[in-house]
């Protein structure tokens, strides 16, 4: 791996004082497990990517559809039908064929999270249902990892950072996943495709901080609304 490479590649990022040559190698140095490659993960991704995180973990046992294009924005027409974590691992490695990528095409459950999740520094949840969330969640607690949390629904957005340095985790946020009878979704109320652009990029941005060791996000919830285009933050 040429210096020089790296170095033309990352300067608009470490000329900025509070990341620098010392900011970029704890990027390089580091390893992001994100969970999800649809509509979040997809920005997560390319944004961590180019930034240059050096190994970066993706989970999704799904499969590209028509119907994801509008927002998933990894893929192409031509793929569709092809494993979402494959895909975006092949697409990733030629934006920055200087870090690693892992693909797990498999989905989260209680008998394999820790094995991955142990794996990697920092967590990015980019998942699409409770289960999953809690159970990203709760094996974070237990494993000390700190956990990037972003949602999205319409025009509305959330954003959080939870179990860093001693911050709180979801749990005491939302004590309890709600029923999946009561939770409203994507596929049923839509969403605008540069929604989840945005917080994705905005989840993407504190994984970065977490990692370099900036100020990031703790014990607060952003509530973002793209038509008002008002933030409300939350302390919790």
């Amino acid at each position: 791996m040429s210096v020089i490479q790296e170095y033309l590649r990352y300067n608009r990022q470490t000329i900025l004082p509070e990341i620098g040559d010392e900011g970029q190698e704890k990027l390089k140095n580091a390893k992001v497990l994100v969970i999800g490659a649809g509509g979040l993960g997809c920005p997560i991704l390319q944004y961590i990517a180019t930034a240059g995180v050096g190994t970066i973990g993706i989970v999704d046992f799904d499969t590209i559809e028509i119907h994801n294009l509008h927002r998933q924005i990894l893929y192409t027409e031509e793929q569709i039908g092809l494993s979402k974590a494959i895909t975006a691992k092949s697409t990733l490695e030629k934006l920055n064929p200087l870090i690693k990528i892992q693909a797990f095409e498999e989905k989260l459950t209680t008998e394999n999270a820790s094995k991955i999740i142990q794996e990697f520094d920092v967590i990015v949840d980019g998942c699409d249902n409770f289960t999953t969330r809690y159970l990203v969640n709760d094996t974070c607690v237990a494993l000390e990892k700190p956990l990037v949390y972003g949602s999205i629904l319409g025009f509305e957005g959330q954003l959080a950072v939870f179990n860093n340095n001693g911050s709180k985790n979801l749990r005491d946020l939302f004590p309890e996943p709600p029923n999946p009878k009561d939770v409203p979704s994507c596929s049923l109320n839509g969403v605008l495709g540069t929604l989840p652009g945005m917080i994705g990029t905005m989840m993407a941005h504190e994984t970065l901080k977490i990692i370099i060791g900036l100020p990031s996000l703790k014990n607060e919830l952003v509530l973002f609304s793209t038509l008002q285009m008002t933030f409300t933050k939350l302390n919790f």
